[in-house]
């Protein structure tokens, strides 16, 4: 029987469907069977997250996760007490108080995970512009992140959908900015990145399609040279190192032959380029992995859903995938690997 490590679990934005998601799996018993779960966020939110899903589930305020008892039944749990939904916030509505208490919940994983005291967290959705702001100056909570871990190498979004990973090489950026910030390093890091996640997680060697960032591929130069000035060489210096990296392929073929099972990874130009094609293929199973970090950190690939909160509809498949990945995540890194 495989170990249960120590996971952290946020409740994520209380103005979207993350308190629900968390409800719906504690109460059907779902994080015991993969870790020793503790819950971070306020409980309010999480009372308020019963109430919409008509569950009761018990908990367990601890001020220290040496005081969680995994076997009383009751899912420990620490209170954060900086949220109310009575009066900080309304449900589907962008709320800087719980951008706040967002970025509160964090840091306290991050300080734990430091501290030894969990072995990695999953995340139920955050809102990018409640965080923002509340005075979060960073791009993404993986630069938050990576902030706090104080982490210089290669680090990123990974998408995951079944058995494909994907990274990108530029994420939130505009569009018109895209092929400026392209180049055989920030490309090559992408590949690097793609590459050591795949291998951390169990795949010996890793087989790995580039796309291109013009249609066609560039038709060799016709349709634009980032083909033959940037990308092709990118590939070529990874495949110097040993990575098993090949393309540029156009992007919708290449999609088309990663779902056949043809690649472990897609490495990508820009963030929608992977998004949509994995978004159209499971967007109720994806998740996204804080790739290149000391810590395993995982979340669903779908965002607060604002549309459904509130109605107990929410489907938790994707959130049940990021408790998976992380908890095995956590119990690679017990066995001497790393993330």
């Amino acid at each position: 029987m495989e170990r249960k490590p120590v996971i952290g679990v946020l409740l994520g934005d209380g103005t979207g469907v993350g308190p629900e998601l968390v409800v719906k799996l504690a109460s059907a018993r779902f994080f015991d069977t993969l870790c020793k779960p503790v819950v971070i966020g306020d409980k309010r939110v999480f009372e308020q997250g019963m109430r919409i899903v008509g569950k009761q589930v018990a908990y367990q305020l601890i001020g220290d996760i040496s005081e969680a008892d995994w076997n009383s039944g009751a899912i420990p749990f620490l209170d954060q007490a900086d949220l109310d939904p009575e009066t900080d916030y309304e449900l589907g509505e962008v709320s800087v108080k719980s951008g706040a208490a967002v970025l509160a919940m964090i840091e306290k994983a991050a300080e734990l995970f430091l501290e030894k005291k969990i072995e990695g967290f999953c995340f139920a959705p955050f809102n990018k512009e409640a965080m923002k702001m509340a005075g979060c100056k960073f791009e993404s909570e993986h630069h938050l992140l990576a902030d706090i871990f104080g982490h210089t190498g290669p680090f990123g979004e990974i998408n995951v959908l079944g058995d494909l990973w994907t990274t990108r090489t530029t994420s939130h950026i505009p569009i018109k900015e895209v092929s400026s910030n392209l180049s055989v390093d920030t490309i090559t890091r992408a590949i690097t990145l793609a590459d050591s996640s795949l291998r951390n997680s169990g795949i010996a060697k890793p087989r790995l399609g580039l796309a291109a960032l013009n249609p066609h591929a560039g038709e060799h130069g016709l349709c634009g040279r980032e083909e033959l000035d940037i990308i092709e060489p990118a590939i070529a210096a990874a495949r110097a190192k040993g990575i098993d990296a090949t393309g540029p392929y156009p992007s919708d073929i290449l999609f088309i032959r990663a779902f056949r099972g043809e690649f472990d990874g897609v490495v990508t130009m820009y963030h929608d380029q992977g998004q949509i094609a994995l978004k159209l293929k499971g967007f109720d199973e994806g998740i996204t992995i804080a790739g290149g970090l000391p810590a395993p950190i995982a979340t669903c690939a779908h965002g607060t859903a604002y549309d459904i909160v509130g109605k107990n509809i929410a489907g938790t498949r994707a959130f049940e995938n990021a408790v998976k990945m992380t908890s095995r995540m956590a119990n690679h890194m017990a066995s001497g690997g790393s993330v």
